[in-house]
């Protein structure tokens, strides 16, 4: 049986946001967490993918978004270790190492069912298994390294000891993967560096601007979180390959047009139909004139389906969008890789799901707010945002978020602690 989510996974998942980086350096408090960097990074690996592929040599996209999850993982449990000495103990160590993360996690990964955590163990164990992909994700993971890094080092430059044997290092292990063409474009400071640039912003735009946090994420954080998110949900719908990667990079685009628009709360965007329809103009407009002309024009097609309407359920017909309407996950007569089906009410499910975490780990560490407290009351009563009829059909599906919700979020609790604090009364 497989599950979408465990309560344990998504705490593991919001470990990152509590990991900083760079601890022994002077860096800047917001954006420079584990769970922006792996965010990032995958950023970084599709387009790195997009400029690998051919029709002759596609690239397996499924195998390069769990490869992405699997790193991300395994770094959960190791991220604290100082990078010179987490590489000297794999080099010398490496399959007791993967080993030894492999059991710290496998009560997390055992209970998803489908194989998930055997796939997770053959990663680490096959170094040959999906070995271009493997490639792909390591150069995506030197560069994000090397995108903080120039940060870093403006800061520490005459501070920190060691810090030019540190650049050279990390230059050393990205020209080991020049003959990726989309490394040499990330090298120099053409399009594609730009766009990464304007893509790593969302590393420091604080989501709940209004509201302390902890822990507090990003908006390229949250992007990573809905994509996995999606890819849970979509592999435990039975989805296919090609499914489960539309909604994965559609989780990890949605948010996308924050860089140039930052966050619009919800309730601004929903107060009116013509605002939300002025929005979402603006949104395209400025996505088209801003990020399209940074990117190769064969890739614009498919970056504006995964950022314009990201949570209609929907498909490719007769060579344009289409929504799929009353239907709130992909029927399985649209489940066809040439239709690109998106499961975008799943998706919302997973974008509110995520808020909602959020919102209820941060009253889990004793932060209570006006805000926090409204968000987590509005989400609980409808997770689909489309209603309960929306949440019956999604739970038969397989997907049942009311129960997950009820196991994570203790809104009695939350109640209250909030009515004795704030002597709130519903």
């Amino acid at each position: 049986m497989l599950v979408m989510l465990t309560r344990e996974l998504i705490e593991k998942i919001y470990d990152a946001a509590n990991s900083q980086r760079w601890k022994d350096h002077l860096h800047p408090h917001q954006g420079f967490t584990e769970l922006d960097k792996q965010a990032h990074k995958m950023v970084i690996a599709y387009v790195l993918a997009k400029y690998e592929e051919s029709p002759e040599n596609a690239v397996n996209w499924r195998a390069l978004i769990e490869g992405g999850l699997f790193e991300f993982l395994h770094r959960t449990v190791v991220t604290d270790i100082k990078p010179p000495v987490y590489y000297e103990l794999m080099r010398g160590n490496g399959r007791e190492i993967d080993g030894w993360v492999t059991g710290r996690l496998q009560p997390v990964l055992r209970g998803l069912g489908g194989g998930f955590f055997d796939a997770f163990s053959a990663y680490f164990a096959k170094p040959q298994h999906c070995a271009r992909e493997k490639r792909i994700l390591k150069a995506a993971h030197y560069l994000a390294t090397n995108w903080e890094f120039r940060i870093i080092y403006r800061m520490n430059k005459g501070v920190v000891v060691g810090i030019e044997d540190t650049r050279k290092e990390i230059l050393s292990q990205i020209n080991d993967y020049n003959a990726l063409a989309g490394v040499q474009k990330m090298s120099g400071n053409g399009k594609t560096r730009k766009f990464i640039d304007l893509a790593g912003q969302l590393r420091f735009q604080k989501r709940w601007a209004q509201s302390p946090r902890i822990p507090e994420t990003s908006v390229m954080g949250h992007m990573l979180i809905v994509a996995v998110f999606g890819y849970f949900c979509a592999r435990a719908l039975g989805a296919s390959d090609a499914r489960i990667v539309n909604d994965y990079l559609c989780g990890l685009f949605h948010d996308l047009p924050e860089v140039l628009t930052r966050d619009i709360i919800s309730p601004v965007k929903r107060s009116a139909t013509e605002i939300e329809d002025k929005i979402k103009k603006i949104e395209s407009g400025y996505m088209r004139e801003k990020i399209f002309p940074l990117l190769p024009a064969a890739w614009h097609g498919e970056l504006k389906y995964f950022t314009e309407n990201e949570f209609d359920t929907r498909c490719i017909k007769n060579g344009a969008p289409q929504k799929l309407e009353g239907d709130f996950v992909i029927p399985p007569a649209y489940d066809r890789p040439e239709l690109k089906p998106v499961d975008g009410v799943v998706l919302k499910c997973c974008d509110n799901l995520a808020a909602l975490i959020e919102a209820v780990l941060s009253y889990k560490h004793g932060v209570f707010s006006d805000h926090l407290y409204t968000a987590v009351m509005n989400i609980t009563k409808s997770i689909s945002g489309r209603g309960a009829d929306a949440d019956a059909k999604i739970a038969a599906a397989g997907l049942d978020f009311p129960k997950l919700i009820d196991e994570f979020s203790l809104i009695e609790e939350i109640k209250k602690n909030h009515q004795a604090r704030f002597h709130y009364l519903d």
